[in-house]
């Protein structure tokens, strides 16, 4: 059991009291490592999604490059190199702050060769790019999340979670809609140039904070028996919960209603006739403020109620999210629909994203965090990233059978199932049960 995770809601006591934690340096970091974890996922998504619709890429083309994202559901399979291979030269910065420098560098990179890709002449050329950008991203991703979760207190992880979010929406919608500003005005090379310096704040976070007190090295990594344990370590630790593959069928079916419908919104948007200026304004602007207060409730529901209760509290508001859209879809070309939708979509995204990504970060054991994050953050998008980009019977193929509205109200559906499920392992007692070391170990523990 630990209670501290999982059944004592806390709440902080003065006017200011709620404010504080996330002024304090670990959250602080969490949110500048959010921004840099957050572009290159809209550099592949969102961006260049809309640049190939504009360029006239048929929908099935266009949705079977969310398989380009399927790098990060894979991320587990080398998160070994990151927890076991130390670096030359840079490697006495620390192992987590020296790959978070070579993770970010090759990041920019790739971004930088998507940038020059002529999409209507060579659309396979196009997906290598694409894929490149996200193996290095989802590398970055790896270290940046480990980074963080060792970074930040048990007490913290709410916190840390609701900052890195707020940080993510930040580098994610604010390379997204600088990428479209300067590609009306500069063309797509230009837009992915600028943006690429969103690695940045990840990177100077680690020069500046230095390597994660809570990082626990596996052994001397001269050894080939510990960077045995680096790769199957992980797997055999978490495997050997009680309750573990429960656990890991939450984590995958979860989010894949949601997963679904967020990478077809821009073809949703595009078939409604809305302009690049009204998606930078209501997609991205009314989104990004209704994430932003999403998070911060998130965090209020997180201290008040506890770990279990505003995990399922956001899982039901997730749910129906979804349910926004076939209403936008139903309505038209609607400016006040699409602000309404994108609104409450947000909004709840902020939720879950404090308080699931809290249950995740807790999930991990000290000595494996980044790859076992990095599994179970690959787990929980997988399924919904396949069904998309399958291109005969993908998200595409879907919407053009059932129709916007049928094919959100399906991904309504299918948030139930997660939503039961883990109401089960509360009722079973397995939530306590699952949580690792990184939520119950203080900075402070001996080592």
């Amino acid at each position: 059991m630990v209670p501290a995770m999982t059944d004592t809601p806390t709440a902080p006591a003065g006017f200011f009291a709620p404010i504080r934690p996330y002024l304090e340096p670990a959250a602080l970091a969490a949110l500048f490592l959010g921004m840099s974890s957050g572009f290159p996922y809209a550099m592949i998504g969102a961006t260049l999604t809309t640049r190939l619709a504009q360029d006239g890429i048929d929908k099935k083309s266009v949705t079977t490059f969310a398989l380009v994202f399927l790098a990060y559901n894979f991320k587990f399979l080398w998160a070994w190199v990151v927890e076991g291979v130390r670096l030359p030269l840079i490697g006495r910065l620390g192992q987590r702050v020296s790959w978070m420098l070579l993770a970010g560098a090759l990041v920019m990179a790739a971004v930088a060769n998507l940038a020059f890709v002529d999409t209507k002449a060579d659309i396979m050329a196009v997906a290598v790019a694409a894929i490149l950008v996200g193996v290095a991203g989802a590398t970055f991703d790896i270290v940046i999340d480990a980074y963080r979760i060792e970074l930040l207190e048990p007490r913290q992880l709410g916190i840390g979670a609701g900052m890195s979010q707020y940080g993510w929406r930040i580098g994610s919608a604010g390379a997204g809609a600088l990428a479209l500003i300067v590609a009306a005005r500069m063309g797509w090379e230009a837009a992915y140039i600028v943006c690429a310096a969103f690695a940045l704040p990840a990177m100077l976070t680690a020069l500046v904070m230095g390597e994660p007190v809570r990082h626990h090295e596996i052994a001397e990594r001269k050894s080939m028996a510990a960077l045995g344990k680096a790769v199957v370590g992980p797997f055999i630790e978490f495997f050997r919960r009680t309750g573990a593959w429960l656990v890991l069928l939450f984590i995958v079916i979860h989010k894949i209603g949601d997963t679904l419908a967020n990478l077809t919104l821009r073809l949703l948007f595009n078939d409604l006739g809305f302009s690049n200026d009204e998606i930078a304004i209501y997609d991205i602007g009314v989104g990004f403020w209704a994430l932003m207060v999403g998070i911060f409730v998130g965090g209020v529901i997180y201290a008040r109620l506890g770990l279990k209760r505003s995990v399922l509290v956001s899982l039901v508001l997730m749910g129906v999210s979804n349910f926004s859209f076939a209403l936008l879809a139903a309505a038209g070309h609607s400016n006040i629909g699409m602000a309404g939708a994108i609104g409450f979509e947000n909004f709840a995204s902020g939720v879950g994203g404090v308080c699931v990504v809290a249950y995740f970060s807790a999930l991990t054991d000290l000595r494996f965090t980044a790859a076992q994050y990095a599994l179970i953050s690959a787990a929980a998008s997988i399924l919904g990233r396949l069904l998309t980009g399958n291109p005969e019977y993908g998200a595409g193929w879907m919407v053009e059978v059932m129709g916007y509205v049928d094919f959100y109200l399906f991904t309504t559906v299918l948030a139930l199932p997660g939503i039961l499920l883990f109401w089960l392992m509360m009722r079973a007692g397995l939530i306590d049960q699952s949580i690792g070391t990184a939520g119950t170990e203080p900075a402070a523990d001996p080592r």
